[in-house]
């Protein structure tokens, strides 16, 4: 046997078919064996695996074992020369593997093998080379000094930024989406290293490879698509700990007890940092209009203080200080907040609902004006102008945030994506069926194909001019038909094209279409599924109106209820997270588990079994309760389960 193939897959089913289908291309005239190792997965990945390729080694474990331990659990039972471990949201090229195993051929002294990474957006991906994270290292890397000198061998090693990425190198360290090694080099390092659950047994690994007396290697002859994002979120919180711990583990393996010490230190004071950044930066994602909509609202209150105070009475001192420290925050929070229960930060170029909520905040401002003492009321003139200001000056904000986005003036974001099919009629008109059935706010352009067929009006030419069509016809997304082009071509394509362009593939005789558009995110999915009333935005918006309404009407009645129940101290807590964004009154229940294939929500305090009072451990019933609770979400079905639950918001 030549090359044993491992895969750990855990809820990913629509790339873990993608992949195996690439592999049926790149493995013709191999002798090679595949291991799937499914960790728990309950999306259907194990019955889709036993379905559509039978030949394929099924290794079902009933918990979620981690990447070493799964892995080693088929390296044990496999055959083949060289063990290739691969991760499931991965398209191989065609020529991958055979380059590989030539390349081992030709150089007896390497151990294992990296190729050339690109993601979903056709850029490349920089882990493809690594250099080994010494205590320097890492603090540049932490630092993001290695951003400051991207192609410097001293201050961006980890990255080996040094090295050009389209030429062959020896490396230190490879990555764990893709290490192509030779048995017997794996038989005298060992396996890998199951105290690491995930992250960081790659750099373990490349480390004994080259204690063992073998090279690592960077193949640049053939590329790889790794959309990654799929099972971890690189932005989260669990992330940032997860990597740390890996480095921690490492450090206390390899390093001696003093550089261990001072690396370990080094770590804890980088998971604080990194965490409290990335904390910052997902706040600031979600809420960076409101504070820029309410940092002009606030300016412009205090220009129109001072022009009416110079218009009306010829002295912009008229007005008290009192106007700045009072009436303008009061005035702006309740612009702000009618903004975001009008819906007006679910999009931004909706401006409908910007100037609705404008509107209706200037009727609560005006309502509440009369109730003010008078030495707070200062001239509703300048309520007016403050609503004027407001109108003009927010609508600028979002036009030039667009503009500013997609790189020219535009006033809107396109609602429907332009989409070009590259492929053969057959497969052009089966995929333009299943978008038409699943993606409404799609406009197929046509397809290329190799032969042009000038008779075919959906036709929009050879592929080979395929940078013009796209340029010409303006278009948003480009999908591959794997039937017709090989992925080689298909990422030659992503990389010619640009980022600028979404890119999707059409598995063949798939029945979806995936992609992702950079690594840090799943992307899109199309696919026969059932609509799901959840993942409407007018369903989420009342969803986080409800949530916003209940979570202050707890903390206001707080006292009132700590006369009649215990345990008000969890429901004024659960208050303040619904209010944070963290969680919402209902959601899945364990959703990490049973709701892996439903639209995501905020996790909940409470969840669909609450409304039946019931515990179970049956998983068809716990997964059909998730999927009938998205499927069928209405406003009603959370009070209902609210209500029926309440007892569980004080304990």
């Amino acid at each position: 046997m030549q090359l044993s193939i491992i895969i750990v897959n855990y809820n990913v089913k629509y790339f873990l078919e993608q992949v195996l289908l690439s592999i049926q291309r790149a493995t013709v005239g191999l002798s090679y064996e595949v291991w799937v190792v499914d960790n728990n997965s309950v999306d259907g990945s194990q019955e889709m695996v036993i379905e559509k390729f039978p030949t394929v080694k099924l290794i079902a474990n009933t918990g979620n074992e981690g990447f070493s331990k799964a892995n080693n659990q088929a390296i044990v039972k496999s055959t083949g020369d060289f063990i290739l471990l691969l991760n499931p949201d991965t398209v191989l090229s065609e020529d991958t593997l055979i380059k590989c195993i030539d390349k081992m051929e030709e150089d007896v002294q390497i151990g294992a093998i990296g190729v050339r990474m690109i993601d979903g957006g056709g850029n490349f991906l920089p882990e493809s080379k690594r250099g080994f994270p010494s205590p320097f290292v890492a603090f540049c890397k932490t630092s993001g000094l290695y951003k400051i000198f991207p192609k410097s061998a001293l201050f961006n090693k980890y990255y080996m930024g040094n090295l050009d990425q389209s030429e062959n190198h020896e490396i230190e360290i490879l990555s764990g989406a893709f290490m192509f090694i030779r048995k017997g080099a794996l038989d005298k390092a060992g396996l890998l290293d199951e105290s690491f659950f995930m992250y960081g047994e790659d750099i373990d690994l490349s480390y004994r490879l080259t204690k063992a007396g073998f090279k690592n290697y960077y193949l640049a002859d053939t590329t790889i698509i790794h959309y990654k994002g799929e099972s971890t979120k690189k932005g989260s919180l669990n992330y940032v700990k997860t990597f740390y711990q890996a480095m921690i583990i490492f450090a206390r393996k390899h390093f001696t007890d003093s550089s261990a010490r001072w690396y370990i230190q080094f770590i804890h004071v980088a998971i604080f940092f990194r965490g409290f950044f990335t904390l910052l930066s997902q706040k600031i994602k979600r809420f960076y209009l409101p504070v820029l909509d309410a940092g002009l609202l606030y300016a412009g209150l205090i220009l129109c203080k001072w022009f009416w105070a110079w218009y009306k009475f010829n002295n912009i001192d008229y007005y008290p200080v009192q106007f700045n420290l009072f009436n303008a925050p009061i005035y702006m929070l309740l612009w702000v907040f009618s903004n975001y229960v009008n819906g007006a930060y679910l999009k931004i170029d909706n401006y409908i609902k910007l100037w609705r909520g404008l509107l209706f905040g200037t009727l609560i401002i005006a309502a509440l004006y009369g109730f003010l003492e008078l030495g707070y009321r200062n001239s509703r003139a300048i309520i007016i102008l403050g609503l004027l200001w407001g109108l003009v000056a927010l609508t600028k904000l979002r036009v030039l945030l667009i503009s500013l986005k997609y790189g020219r003036f535009q006033t809107t974001i396109p609602e429907i994506s332009n989409i070009i099919i590259v492929g053969e009629p057959a497969e052009s008109e089966r995929l333009q069926l299943l978008i038409k059935q699943t993606a409404s706010n799609k406009n197929i352009l046509g397809y290329v194909s190799h032969d042009q067929l000038k008779s075919d009006q959906d036709c929009l030419g050879n592929i080979q001019h395929l940078t013009e069509i796209a340029t010409m016809y303006k278009a948003d997304e480009v999908i591959f038909c794997a039937k017709d082009i090989s992925s080689s071509e298909i990422m030659k394509w992503m990389t010619n094209l640009g980022s600028r362009i979404q890119y999707k593939i059409l598995p063949e005789e798939g029945s979806f279409v995936i992609g992702s558009q950079s690594k840090e995110n799943l992307g899109e999915l199309y696919t026969f599924d059932i609509h799901m009333n959840i993942s409407l935005n007018s369903s989420l918006q009342k969803k986080r109106f409800l949530d916003l309404t209940l979570a202050i009407l707890f903390i206001l009645f707080s006292p009132i209820i700590l006369l009649f129940k215990k345990g008000v101290k969890k429901l004024f807590t659960s208050a303040l997270w619904v209010i944070d964004g963290e969680c919402s009154w209902v959601g899945y229940y364990k959703p990490d588990k049973y709701a892996v294939h439903l639209p995501p929500i905020r996790r909940g305090i409470l969840n669909p079994l609450d409304e039946f009072q019931m515990g179970t451990n049956d998983l068809k019933i716990i997964e059909r309760l998730n999927f009938i609770y998205a499927k069928e979400y209405t406003l009603e079905k959370d009070l209902r389960i609210i209500w029926k639950g309440r007892s569980k918001l004080f304990r």
